[in-house]
C-alpha cells in the first residue's frame, strides 16, 4: 500500500488538528502545499465551494456564491483544508466578484505554480443580477498555455439557465 512519508507531508499542519484559528480577514498565509506523487502524469483536481462569501466593497453587503477551482498540478498541490480556510478568509473581504476570483487564482499560481488553473465565481443575484467571473493561467512556453486560451476564448458557449438561484 502507497503512503506518504515524513518529507512528503512536510508544510501541511493544519489537517487533522483541534482548534485550528478560521480567519475573518484575508489571509493568503493559511494556503500549504504537499507534493505532488505523480507531477509526471496531467490530471485535473477540482475544488467546489458552495458557501464562498466575500464583502460588496462599496455597499458593505454580503455576496454568495459557488467557486469552482480547476487546476492541472505540476510539483505542488494545495491541502485542501488549508483552502477551505483561506477560501474563508475571504467572508469580511471586501472586494468586486471579479477581483476574488483573480485573487483566488493569482495566490494559488504563487503558491504551487501549476501546469493549468481556473477560478469561475458564480455569484447569487442582488439586484436582479448574478455575476458570474472566470479567470484561468496556463504556464508559459507549454502546452498549457494554448488550453488555457482555448478554454477562455470557447468558455461558456452555452450558458446554463438560471433557475436554481
Amino acid at each position: 500500500m502507497s503512503g506518504r512519508n515524513e518529507d512528503e507531508n512536510k508544510g501541511i499542519s493544519l489537517l487533522g488538528k483541534e482548534g485550528v484559528k478560521y480567519r475573518a480577514d484575508y489571509a493568503p498565509e493559511v494556503l500549504e502545499t504537499f507534493i505532488n506523487k505523480h507531477p509526471d502524469n496531467d490530471y485535473f483536481v477540482k475544488f467546489n465551494c458552495p458557501e464562498f462569501t466575500s464583502l460588496c466593497p462599496i455597499t458593505g453587503q454580503p455576496d454568495f456564491a459557488t467557486i469552482y477551482i480547476s487546476y492541472v498540478p505540476d510539483e505542488k498541490m494545495v491541502e485542501s483544508k488549508s483552502l477551505k480556510l483561506y477560501l474563508f478568509s475571504f467572508r469580511n473581504h471586501g472586494d468586486f466578484h471579479e477581483d476574488c476570483v483573480n485573487i483566488i487564482m493569482k495566490d494559488l499560481i504563487k503558491l504551487m505554480a501549476p501546469k493549468y488553473i481556473e477560478v469561475w465565481g458564480k455569484f447569487t443575484p442582488r439586484g436582479g443580477i448574478s455575476i458570474d467571473p472566470y479567470c484561468n493561467y496556463g504556464k508559459p512556453g507549454t502546452k498549457w498555455e494554448e488550453v488555457a486560451w482555448h478554454r477562455l476564448s470557447n468558455h461558456d458557449m452555452y450558458p446554463e439557465k438560471i433557475d436554481n438561484r
